[in-house]
C-alpha cells in the first residue's frame, strides 16, 4: 500500500537517521501494521538531529516518533497505536476476548519484558561506547538477554507465531527482536530466529521497510555515511 498524502491516517517519522538506526525507528511498526490491513497513510517528517518544534510535544510528550492521528484518535506510543489499529481489524487482533487479550499481552511483553534490556545493550554498544562502566556491565546485560531469549523461545515452542496466529503481539515482538540484528544473540535460539525471519518475510513488512528506508535515502545529509 503506497504512502498516500491524502490518507486520513497520519504518522510522524524522521527524515534521516544514522545507519545503525535505519530500519529500526519505531514508525516502522505502525507502517507495518497499516500495510497488513491495506490502509493508506500519510507521513509527516521531523528532523531527528534537531530539537522538535515546540507544538509537537502536544502530540508526543517526549518528542519521539511516531505520533499518530486519524479521524477518531490522536495517539502516541507505538504499542497504543497498534492496539488502536488492531481493535479495528481482525487481521491484527482476534475478535474473541481471550485470544485478543493474550495477543495484547504479548505486545506488552515485548515492550516491558524484552525491549528494555535490549535498549540497555544498545546504550552500551553505541550511546555510551568507550565509557569505563560499560566493560563491567556488558557481560551482565548479555547474560540477562540470553536468559530472556531462552524463555521466549520456550514459550514460542514449535509454533510459527505466539498464540498460534499473526497479530500485533507478534508484530511487536518481531520488531523488538530486530534490534538485536548483527549481535548474533537471536541466532543462538533457532526457533526464535526463524520467528523473526518469518516476520521479515511478510510482504507488508517488506513494503513498510522499503518506504522507511527510501525516506532516509532521499534525505541523507551530504557527506553522511549510507
Amino acid at each position: 500500500m503506497p504512502v498516500d498524502p491524502d490518507a486520513d491516517a497520519e504518522i510522524t517519522a524522521f527524515r534521516w537517521v544514522p545507519p545503525f538506526a535505519a530500519g529500526l525507528v519505531r514508525d516502522l511498526r505502525i507502517r507495518w501494521a497499516l500495510e497488513e490491513i491495506e490502509r493508506p497513510y500519510q507521513v509527516r517528517l521531523l528532523d531527528a538531529l534537531n530539537p522538535r518544534p515546540h507544538e509537537y510535544f502536544a502530540e508526543q510528550p517526549f518528542g519521539q516518533v511516531p505520533a499518530y492521528r486519524d479521524k477518531e484518535v490522536q495517539l502516541f506510543e507505538s504499542g497504543a497505536i497498534l492496539i488502536h489499529l488492531g481493535l479495528q481489524d481482525e487481521r491484527l487482533l482476534p475478535a474473541e476476548t481471550e485470544p485478543r487479550m493474550r495477543s495484547i499481552a504479548w505486545l506488552i511483553a515485548a515492550l516491558n519484558s524484552v525491549e528494555p534490556m535490549i535498549f540497555e545493550l544498545t546504550t552500551i554498544n553505541i550511546f555510551a561506547k568507550g565509557e569505563a562502566w560499560t566493560e563491567e556491565r556488558k557481560p551482565q546485560v548479555l547474560e540477562n538477554i540470553r536468559k530472556r531469549l531462552a524463555l521466549l523461545e520456550e514459550a514460542l515452542g514449535d509454533d510459527e507465531w505466539f498464540e498460534g496466529r499473526f497479530s500485533i503481539g507478534n508484530l511487536m515482538m518481531a520488531s523488538v527482536l530486530r534490534n538485536l540484528r548483527r549481535s548474533g544473540l537471536v541466532e543462538e535460539h533457532p526457533r526464535l530466529a526463524a520467528f523473526v525471519e518469518r516476520g521479515a518475510e511478510r510482504p507488508a513488512f517488506q513494503r513498510a521497510l522499503a518506504d522507511q528506508l527510501a525516506v532516509f535515502e532521499q534525505h541523507q545529509p551530504e557527506g553522511a555515511a549510507a
